[in-house]
């Protein structure tokens, strides 16, 4: 019987304990870099370009640059993280433990903070500075992290999942690690090593740096991000804010009056803040005067939509109109044909419109102290929080004899979070107010001055009292996303609806006092919204129509409104057409920005027909509609079109820095 060959057998290939501790530290280094090229791609369009993302590694010089940068940085953090872990493991250095430790911990903790980075970045945007971020809180950091983090059960719940699957994987392995033999220690870097790395570092990040689209992909990178934080302090050599490193760059690093976001001082031969040239200021910081009213007292009521954009008002949802009482108002009185915010926030917007400056230091010049002077009645009825970023103050809310707002009803708030950022508070609750102060036609011997503030289109854009008018089924706070972008514009435009109903409500309310025929009724917002038309949702991220264009709609007809007004025209314009001597008008385009007017991302102006000139001082890059491109200021040719339209926009804001600190020295 002839034996049969035998054929060796195929062994498992195992790699082991030994081989496993040889792969720890590039292993974690190579998911987490994935991980973040891949989150970086997805959210900025890095590598494959795309609508709006002008900014684009297409060449071999950025790819090298980039890449060079990221994983020199990259590397080298989580190198000495690496080394920190198996330091504090001290006895338990060379066990597996140390090794699962940083796998999970730093590996699988980096990738989670990237994945709630990008989380947030998808609620405030990349267009946001730091500045922005905490503008959104009204000035507080604390408040605009609970205003964009308000499901922290959520985040609670992923870290406690996330310690629990830690503590399985644990229980699991241990049993196999009785038996390993000591681990060898494979990544060190002598001192000198060490030293020549972090040396290399600064000379990379510079020469990145000089390489736009290299330097714009780069700084994406939480690697990148670190070390030029650090080179940033460290050559900030006149401790100015700016340095080498910055950006924008300091081209005067010895010198601490000169840098990017210097104040320009008029006529001192010297460009302070390296745009435009000398600056030449021309008109004078307002006197402080109180208009006066002549003639008969109407009753004037000021109603602000917030975040309601222009062409939310006049539209038709299945074939009926979706605003029927602000359309008839319109039609019957005046409206503004192009009306803007000059920053897409709240605080900043209502102080502009109260006050008719663009920073206001405080409530010496406002509509309420105009009115208090002239004989009114002033009453507050506002959904939100006023005193959220200083408003009340730097307005003079607090001065009125009626004050009513979210914090004086917090009790009756429309969301959980007690956050002064997260106030609201529905406008049937305000109408109720309405009724216990002023229901009786004896509180209308003297004239009134009202504001109410209506916060139902606020993110997100449904309350429990809300009534459901265009849509049955609004969105749920967790479902709002790019995905549903349909029903969270049909949510938004119920809430839109809602106001414009309760805006008949109180003109039923007048009506039945008798005193309708006898007030002055105006309506505006603080700023409009975008819903992901644009690529993002909310406010604030950018300077387009979508975001800051606003109604302005005053029951009175005749109303001589210019071509284009911004929020701080109006203040003017409701006095005139309250009876005071109109001022000289205002002509020209609307001023706007990014962030706060000392240190703004971007600066524009946009006119009556929606033409827009934007300069972003980050990169000191200028869009026009001329162009309909981003072009570096440097390389914008003298007397060229688009060069006149970018200084005339940063003149506007050297100008009206100027007039706020001649406002703070008086």
């Amino acid at each position: 019987m002839s034996a049969e060959l035998a054929l060796p057998q195929p062994r498992p290939l195992r790699l082991g304990w030994a081989g496993a501790a040889r792969l720890t530290l590039p292993l974690t280094i190579l998911f987490t870099l994935v991980a973040e090229l891949l989150l970086a791609e997805r959210k900025y369009a890095i590598f494959g370009g795309g609508f709006g993302q002008s900014r684009v590694l297409d060449t071999p010089l950025e790819i090298g640059a980039f890449a060079a940068g990221v994983l020199l940085c990259h590397g080298l953090i989580l190198f000495l993280l690496y080394r920190l872990v198996r330091r504090l493991h001290r006895r338990k250095a060379d066990s597996p433990l140390f090794h699962f430790n940083f796998a999970f911990l730093v590996g699988g903790g980096t990738i989670a903070l990237l994945i709630a980075k990008y989380q947030a970045l998808a609620f405030f945007s990349d267009a946001m500075s730091f500045q922005i971020v905490r503008n959104l809180g009204g000035g507080s950091l604390v408040n605009a992290l609970l205003y964009s983090l308000s499901e922290a059960g959520l985040i609670l719940l992923a870290l406690g999942g996330g310690a629990l699957f830690y503590l399985l994987i644990l229980l699991v392995l241990r049993r196999k690690w009785r038996h390993v033999a000591p681990l060898p220690d494979l990544y060190r870097l002598s001192r000198v090593q060490l030293a020549s790395l972090l040396a290399v570092i600064p000379f990379v990040l510079f020469a990145v740096s000089r390489i736009d689209d290299a330097r714009s992909a780069a700084e994406r990178f939480n690697g990148v991000l670190a070390f030029s934080t650090l080179l940033d302090e460290a050559t900030d050599f006149d401790r100015d804010g700016w340095s080498f490193f910055s950006w924008p760059l300091d081209r005067q690093p010895f010198d601490g009056s000169r840098h990017p976001y210097a104040l320009d001082i008029p006529g001192d031969g010297v460009d302070q803040d390296g745009f435009g040239g000398d600056f030449a200021f021309s008109g004078e910081a307002a006197d402080g005067a109180v208009p006066v009213i002549a003639g008969r007292k109407r009753n004037v009521i000021l109603i602000v939509l917030e975040s309601t954009r222009a062409d939310a008002i006049g539209r038709r949802i299945d074939g009926r109109p979706l605003t029927p009482v602000l359309d008839a108002m319109a039609a019957q009185g005046s409206r503004a044909r192009a009306a803007y915010s000059h920053v897409g926030f709240t605080t900043f917007s209502l102080q502009s419109l109260f006050t008719g400056q663009l920073a206001p230091v405080d409530d010496r010049q406002s509509l309420i102290r105009d009115f208090l002077a002239n004989g009114y009645q002033v009453g507050v009825f506002s959904g939100q929080g006023e005193d959220f970023g200083d408003t009340a103050a730097l307005a003079g809310l607090r001065r009125a004899q009626i004050y009513v707002d979210a914090a004086s009803l917090r009790g009756e708030r429309s969301y959980s979070s007690g956050s002064l950022a997260s106030l609201a508070v529905d406008g049937k609750v305000l109408l109720r107010e309405f009724d216990r102060r002023l229901g009786r036609p004896e509180a209308w011997v003297r004239p009134h001055f009202l504001y109410f503030n209506l916060q139902s289109a606020h993110f997100p854009y449904y309350e429990p009292m809300m009534d459901r008018i265009v849509t049955d089924d609004p969105i749920p706070r967790g479902e709002i996303g790019a995905a549903n972008r349909a029903r969270v514009e049909r949510t938004y435009l119920n809430a839109v609806a809602y106001n414009d109903r309760l805006i008949g409500a109180l003109r039923q309310r007048l009506r039945r006092l008798g005193v309708l025929d006898d007030t002055l009724i105006v309506v505006t917002a603080d700023h409009g919204e975008s819903l992901f038309d644009d690529g993002f949702l909310g406010h604030g991220h950018m300077l387009n129509e979508q975001q800051t264009r606003i109604p302005f709609i005053v029951s009175q007809a005749g109303v001589a409104i210019p071509p284009a007004i911004g929020l701080a025209d109006m203040r003017d314009l409701i006095l005139a057409a309250a009876g005071a001597s109109p001022r000289p008008e205002r002509g020209g385009p609307v001023f706007q920005y990014l962030g706060t007017l000392d240190r703004p991302g971007s600066i524009g102006t946009v006119d009556a027909a929606g033409r827009r000139t934007i300069f972003n001082l980050f990169d000191e890059s200028v869009w026009t509609s001329r162009s309909g491109r981003w072009t570096p200021y440097a390389e914008l040719g003298a007397g060229s079109p688009d060069k006149a339209a970018a200084d005339a926009v940063i003149g506007e804001w050297a100008r009206q820095r100027w007039l706020r600190h001649l406002r703070e020295a008086g």
